[in-house]
């Protein structure tokens, strides 16, 4: 989890700033749960990582994922959120949903 957290917090360093995506203050971002769908290089990885920079808290209760991370080849995100909740996680952004393999998901 360390891991993540540290590939996270250097993609959110990275992130520009100083073009702001435009759905980024017309979005609810209150909601439960959001989903962002769009063309390959429309800016929704810019879109999620601007919003985590601007607006979320940097103690540790946000965490940025992909799920192209090669943590997902033995971790299912079910159990990743879990974990993060456990830890007082809050805000979790999930990107490349499309790369998950739900064969790897386990319910218990």
């Amino acid at each position: 989890m360390d891991v993540l957290f540290s590939k996270s917090q250097e993609k959110v360093q990275r992130v520009p700033l100083k073009f702001k995506r435009y759905l980024l203050d017309v979005i609810n971002w209150d909601s439960r749960l959001i989903a962002i769908k769009g063309a390959r290089g429309s800016g929704k990885t810019t879109l999620l990582l601007q919003h985590m920079a601007l607006h979320l808290p940097k103690n540790g209760t946000a965490l940025y994922i992909a799920m192209d991370d090669l943590f997902f080849i033995n971790q299912s995100l079910y159990e990743l959120a879990q974990t993060f909740v456990k830890y007082g996680g809050k805000f979790l952004l999930v990107d490349e949903v499309h790369k998950y393999q739900t064969g790897h998901v386990k319910l218990n």
